[in-house]
């Protein structure tokens, strides 16, 4: 599993952490706040659960708090559960402040009445990776086996609090000293001590001011300038899915593969989209109406699935790296399975000659999930500005996509 490992750092150092957590921004990483309140109330929700605690001020006078915590998902993969968290509970949270809500906060450790705390990325179970037990590794028409329930490995901050350092696959954390940066790594955006924490605005300074990981066109260029990434225009921001990509990694939620001989349907846990990839067919079908996942025909290649998809509706391909894509967005997937570590590797090259000057690339690695499959998890997105979209996008020029 080790080369596996290996490339998804690699992945992470070189695309600058490009599925970075949106929600680190938001809050001062380089402020240290410590409440003591009584617990009111827990959400598990992706892509963050929230705590709610009453604080009782020095003048007797109650605040109510809340402090936001990892996903839903990433939570109960670590261990963690609603009911560490009883209503009526007096609990003590370090961590830091929103840069916008004074009653809201970041939370690094919460600390228990009989002394014990956990850390934000605190693992109360050891992460393993489920064995494949009497799973046949290939189908009876011979092509290799990917159906069942999979997950990317955990990435935790290097800082168990995730207040300093970056991410990395929770199996080589131990590693690294608190809040360490790979060698030929960034540190993660928004954490302690970096260039975008310091920005008189770092949300906007993170989401709208930084250049686009790809090379674009005039009209790519175009299409992402008006949008303010930090608010609705973004999708995963009103809790929308965003593309075939980035879906089926972010979260590091549970994803479901189904397969037969003619198809394989491939259900993602964050957002919900469902493709088919159609294995009986050898070309798109002329008039294929666009649509957020497109149309996949995939074919095999000795062990390995060529999926190709087009017929997208224009939208938003990576919104960390400010990567807008146009209904002429092309996609060439790559699944390929070790059948000794169990790790279903997929690499992708992607396409658009109205947007994009150059191809845009990536990988990612998935493993038998440590939890079943379990629908689509319930988004609750809390963090993100609260206007409901730029002015020039409510004027829906040709670029309002997702209308």
């Amino acid at each position: 599993m080790r080369k596996y490992i290996f490339s998804t750092l690699v992945c992470l150092l070189t695309a600058g952490i490009a599925t970075a957590h949106h929600g680190v921004a938001n809050f001062d990483l380089n402020k240290d706040i410590e409440l003591t309140g009584i617990i009111t109330g827990i959400e598990f929700v992706n892509p963050h659960s929230w705590l709610y605690l009453d604080v009782t001020n020095a003048d007797n006078s109650v605040t109510a708090w809340r402090c936001e915590m990892r996903g839903t998902t990433v939570l109960k993969r670590s261990g963690w559960t609603t009911e560490m968290f009883p209503a009526g509970l007096q609990i003590t949270i370090t961590g830091s402040p929103d840069r916008r809500d004074p009653a809201a906060c970041y939370l690094g450790t919460v600390k228990f009445p009989d002394g014990s705390s956990i850390n934000r990325y605190g693992q109360i179970i050891k992460p393993t990776q489920q064995q494949p037990g009497d799973r046949p590794l290939r189908l009876a028409s011979g092509v290799p086996n990917f159906a069942g329930d999979w997950a990317a490995e955990q990435l935790v901050m290097t800082d168990a609090r995730g207040i300093a350092g970056t991410l990395v696959p929770i199996s080589i954390s131990k590693q690294f000293e608190p809040g360490a940066v790979p060698e030929g790594g960034q540190a993660f955006p928004g954490a302690r001590g970096t260039e975008i924490s310091l920005q008189d605005d770092p949300v906007d300074s993170y989401w709208n001011r930084r250049p686009s990981r790809m090379p674009l066109t005039a009209a790519g260029a175009a299409a992402i300038a008006g949008l303010d990434l930090s608010s609705g225009d973004n999708p995963r921001l009103r809790c929308a899915p965003t593309n075939i990509l980035f879906d089926w990694y972010f979260e590091m939620d549970v994803n479901r593969i189904t397969q037969t001989q003619d198809h394989i349907k491939m259900i993602y846990g964050s957002m919900g989209i469902e493709r088919t990839i159609n294995l009986n067919m050898q070309d798109h079908p002329a008039g294929t109406k666009t649509s957020l996942e497109g149309h996949s025909i995939g074919h095999w290649e000795n062990d390995v699935l060529v999926v190709d998809t087009v017929g997208f509706k224009a939208g938003i391909l990576n919104a960390d790296g400010r990567v807008p894509h146009s209904d002429q967005l092309h996609i060439v997937e790559r699944f390929e399975l070790d059948p000794e570590t169990m790790a279903l590797r997929r690499s992708y090259v992607a396409e658009d000659p109205l947007y994009f000057s150059g191809q845009f690339t990536g990988a990612d690695t998935m493993y038998i999930s440590d939890l079943p499959y379990h629908g689509t998890t319930e988004c609750q997105e809390r963090t993100y500005r609260r206007e409901e979209a730029s002015k020039q996008a409510l004027e829906k020029p040709w670029w309002r996509f997702w209308d």
